[in-house]
């Protein structure tokens, strides 16, 4: 059973994984205007943004994402192992990522020219995604049940805390020229548009055989195989044998999990916490 969570302003981090320095380095973090940093509430298809961000950089080429783990090519800003690999990297691509809320965000960010993609997710699906996760990661709490977890998602008693906080802190960057904000369901939906969206805030090109080479490489079913994306290559001291953080891909899986009554609650607490945003910015059902 893995240990409470450490409260560090506020918000619940899991123990086993980080401490109040790694946080506070984050937060002092320098970055740099070159940066491009993935941020996401987790589950939120964090893993899926680093894989095409990383081939977006190597041209569609798979190498890279095929001989290095996820988590060195785009380093956690927030972990001591992550936060030493960004400071100690010398001519390596310049991708971060972070679940980091935006009051601990590292403060060089706002006035620097580093970009930042923010990718929001419906959270039915983020909620019953967390619970799978959490039943196979040992580093956390494990549910005794998705009502469990429904109600400690409600309460932000989950790993970074309210989904709802959360995403009300990062939309009000929204505006500003270095942040994107993409939705988890426009990126399944049209993945094409939607990486030819992020090539143009990154001011990459890719010609059309580099595209294909993006989508090909970054697509659910190369992700699961691919054992550097995976999470496969995690030790036992952290995760149950088999587990995979791929593990569906999917848009809309709360409807197979979620009681007529729980959508209902869910439905009204969302439109309670989240009236100050324009509707259009959430794109599910």
């Amino acid at each position: 059973m893995a240990q409470d969570y450490m409260w560090y302003q506020g918000i619940p981090f899991p123990s086993e994984v980080y401490t109040p320095e790694s946080i506070k380095a984050a937060q002092e973090l320098v970055l740099k205007d070159e940066d491009i940093i993935t941020v996401t509430y987790p589950k939120s298809g964090t893993n899926w943004m680093i894989e095409i961000l990383c081939l977006i950089h190597s041209k569609g080429d798979p190498e890279w994402i095929r001989s290095v783990p996820i988590w060195d090519r785009s380093p956690w800003m927030e972990t001591e192992g992550g936060f030493q690999t960004i400071k100690d990297r010398k001519e390596a691509p310049p991708l971060i990522s972070s679940h980091l809320p935006i009051q601990l965000f590292p403060k060089s960010f706002f006035t620097s020219k580093a970009k930042v993609i923010y990718v929001i997710r419906n959270p039915k699906d983020v909620l019953v995604s967390g619970y799978y996760y959490s039943a196979g990661a040992k580093f956390l709490k494990n549910p005794q049940s998705l009502q469990q977890y429904y109600d400690w998602f409600i309460e932000g008693s989950v790993r970074f805390g309210s989904w709802f906080a959360h995403v009300q802190g990062w939309m009000s960057m929204r505006e500003r020229e270095n942040v994107l904000v993409l939705s988890y369901e426009e990126l399944k939906k049209d993945t094409r548009s939607t990486v030819e969206k992020i090539c143009q805030f990154l001011g990459k090109k890719l010609n059309p055989e580099e595209l294909e080479l993006v989508l090909e490489n970054s697509s659910f079913q190369a992700m699961k195989k691919n054992t550097m994306s995976n999470f496969s290559l995690l030790s036992g001291d952290y995760v149950s044998p088999g587990f995979l953080v791929t593990r569906k891909g999917i848009t809309g899986d709360w409807k197979n999990h979620f009681t007529v009554a729980q959508a209902e609650v869910f439905e009204k607490i969302f439109q309670e916490k989240m009236a100050g945003l324009p509707v259009e910015l959430f794109l599910w059902d």
